[in-house]
């Protein structure tokens, strides 16, 4: 059969050469025919060509069209764009549809002849009311984007249905779009989900993937998560990176496959190559958090940078993270303003808030606090929490605004409804002061206690505050103490140094002399003062540890060295008694007048009388009458029994009034010797504490 066959075409050739070569013209065109496809003859396309030309001469339009288009392709000829025009403008004014058509494109797009777009849907024109599918489409292309012709998407979905409906794959597309969008037609989505089905069945990538949208959101269709994917699978494998970026999320979240992170981040790099900008910052963020690959903060900058580059938001806040934290590229706080800034001009709220911060604290841009709330404005009205108690914090200080008690409520009550534990803290603050709102300690430790739930450190210190001192709550040390060691386990010093104390007297918790020196250790390791003054009283006293006076000394030095004012005072003790180091009434002085001078009750006290008795100094009768008359009544009580001050003792200065003079007889300190007054307690010399009778 295929023998005879091959001689049956063999002899038609034969017959087709016999007459072209006597000048039939019908011959001479299908001749070409069979050299151009190989039909009973070797495929010979410039025989083609040849035959062609001899047909087209004598006027016949099919060999005038396609020997157009073999000078339009370059097929057995030279190509030669304007030939290729002649041809099809010969087989054009002959009604040749396809030659009207092939005529439209040269002049729409200047191939071959001027451009000339009025020319173009003139041809088109002719060729689509004789049917011709391509050039409806092409025409309905024309009037949806006014070219050549006025615009007009009522025409341009009149062409669309004319070509759709005989199968042409793009009107079909076309069409879809418009009943998507209601271009030309009314809106519906249902028609849309028909036309594109009907493209993407063709192949059509572009239909495939809104398709595979219209599956994933239901417009149009049932919601189906599984046919949206395998829409999706269609494009992606036809190489179209939007189908292959969809496709990639589909395996992230395990939307209508099952949830592959590995596959995933494939598809992200297949169009990510392609330069998907979505797809790039997608792989960013897997190398970033290193889902479906090994995690590389390198590559991570890497994908992010090639995204922003593009304008991708989301990226150019992700690499402004990365040059702030130094994530997979040199840290550089120039650049990730540089980035924040691209991000927040595009609206996200992120990045303005981050550009807010940047601005607030001079970190890569130069501080300029109006800035800082100009961004964390622009942030707080998007609803971002961190914005707004940072807007906040601007009103409660006046930092680039003027400063509004009730505006820093508002923002600081708008980011703590949506459970910002910073908001809470500052709010609590904002009751507790009553600084914009009405002081209402009740509230100040609802909004503290919301805050402490989320783990924040400050807020747990303050409701152990609260709850110490009766506040806003009973006042309970069980829970004071539960609230301080939360906030003393995650390192905040206050709350060490607070736990140390509560365990030191046994408040809310057994007395553990060893566990409050644990926490003091914890607090004064921290370079905190008051953790160095307390653990300072453990040595001295042997609380909770052996006995050590040199090491007393030294916790209360730090402490003292760094403005504690018990503390100087306590050094100025060991110095004066020569506990711990070597006596020295000069450097005792020194320390006490440090401490007097921040108001220590005590060290005045003992300053007054040091200048009064001339121990350490000199004699300065005004400077003794200026530290002790310097403190309050509630501080002093006069009499012939002396002075009292804060920890009970009594000073051995008795206090007369102006015309009294002092009958009391003396004694004298049995251990170094010095003359004190009857009713002495201990030795100013020494600090002997004096037992009754001696």
């Amino acid at each position: 059969m295929v023998f005879s066959f091959f001689n049956k075409e063999k002899q038609v050739v034969e017959q087709y050469t016999k007459a072209a070569e006597q000048g039939n013209a019908i011959a001479q065109f299908n001749l070409g025919v069979c050299y151009e496809e190989g039909d009973g003859v070797k495929k010979d396309l410039k025989k083609a060509a040849y035959w062609y030309t001899k047909a087209a001469e004598q006027g016949d339009v099919d060999a005038q069209y396609s020997l157009g288009w073999c000078y339009d392709m370059g097929e057995g000829v030279e190509k030669d764009l304007k030939k290729a025009a002649d041809w099809f403008t010969k087989a054009a004014e002959q009604g040749y549809a396809t030659g009207q058509n092939n005529l439209g494109v040269s002049y729409k797009y200047g191939e071959g002849v001027e451009k000339d777009l009025k020319k173009a849907v003139d041809w088109f024109t002719k060729a689509a009311e004789q049917g011709y599918a391509d050039s409806q489409t092409r025409l309905g292309v024309c009037y949806a984007n006014g070219e050549g012709v006025e615009k007009d998407l009522k025409k341009a979905a009149y062409w669309y249905t004319k070509a759709a409906e005989q199968g042409d794959v793009y009107a079909q597309y076309s069409l879809g779009w418009c009943y998507a969008n209601g271009e030309g037609v009314e809106k519906d989505l249902k028609k849309a989900a028909y036309w594109y089905t009907k493209a993407a069945e063709q192949g059509e990538a572009r239909a495939q993937i809104i398709l595979g949208v219209s599956y994933n959101l239901g417009m149009g269709v049932e919601k189906d998560l599984k046919k949206a994917a395998d829409w999706y699978t269609k494009a992606a494998e036809q190489g179209y990176a939007t189908g292959q970026n969809n496709l990639g999320v589909c395996y992230a979240n395990g939307e209508g496959v099952e949830k592959d992170l590995k596959k995933a981040v494939d598809w992200f790099t297949k169009a990510a190559e392609q330069g998907y900008a979505d797809s790039q910052t997608r792989l960013g963020v897997c190398y970033d958090e290193g889902d479906g690959v090994e995690k590389d903060l390198k590559k991570a900058a890497y994908w992010y940078t090639k995204a922003a580059e593009q304008g991708d938001v989301y990226a150019q806040y992700s690499l402004g993270v990365c040059y702030d934290e130094g994530d997979g590229v040199e840290k550089d706080l120039k650049k990730a303003a540089y980035w924040y800034t691209k991000a927040a001009e595009q609206g996200d709220v992120d990045a303005q808030y981050s550009l807010g911060w940047c601005y607030a604290h001079g970190e890569g841009v130069e501080k300029d606090l109006k800035k800082a709330v100009n961004w964390f404005t622009k942030a707080a009205e998007q609803g971002n929490a961190e914005a707004q108690t940072g807007l906040g914090w601007c009103y409660a200080y006046g930092e680039g605004v003027e400063k509004d008690l009730k505006k820093a409520v508002d923002w600081f009550t708008k980011a703590a409804e949506q459970g910002e534990a910073r908001a809470h803290i500052n709010l609590g603050w904002c009751y507790a002061y009553g600084e914009g709102v009405e002081k209402d300690l009740k509230k100040a430790v609802d909004w503290y206690t919301k805050a402490a739930e989320q783990g924040d450190a400050r807020a747990q210190n303050s409701l152990g505050v609260f709850y110490s001192n009766g506040e806003g709550v009973e006042k309970d040390l069980k829970k004071a103490v539960d609230w301080y060691t939360k906030a003393a386990e995650q390192g905040y010093a206050d709350a060490q140094n607070s736990l140390g104390v509560f365990y030191a007297n046994g408040e809310g918790v057994e007395k553990d002399l060893k566990k409050a020196v644990d926490w003091f250790t914890k607090v004064a390791e921290q370079g905190n003062a008051t953790g160095h003054t307390n653990l300072g009283w453990c040595y001295a006293n042997g609380e909770g540890v052996e006995k050590d006076l040199k090491k007393a000394v030294d916790w209360y030095t730090k402490a003292a060295e760094q403005g504690d004012a018990r503390a100087q005072y306590s050094l100025g003790v060991f110095y004066a008694n020569g506990e711990g180091v070597e006596k020295d009434l000069k450097k005792a002085v020194d320390w006490f007048t440090k401490a007097a001078e921040q108001g220590n009750a005590e060290a005045k006290i003992i300053l007054g009388v040091r200048y009064d008795m001339g121990d350490g100094v000199e004699k300065d009768p005004k400077k003794a009458v200026y530290n002790i008359t310097y403190l309050s009544a509630e501080t002093l009580i006069q009499g012939n029994v002396g002075v009292y001050a804060k920890d009970d003792a009594i000073i051995n200065r008795p206090v007369v009034s102006g015309n009294e003079t002092d009958k009391q007889a003396s004694l004298y300190c049995p251990e170094c010797g010095k003359k004190l007054p009857v009713h002495a307690r201990f030795c100013m010399g020494c600090g002997k504490k004096l037992e009754e009778g001696e």
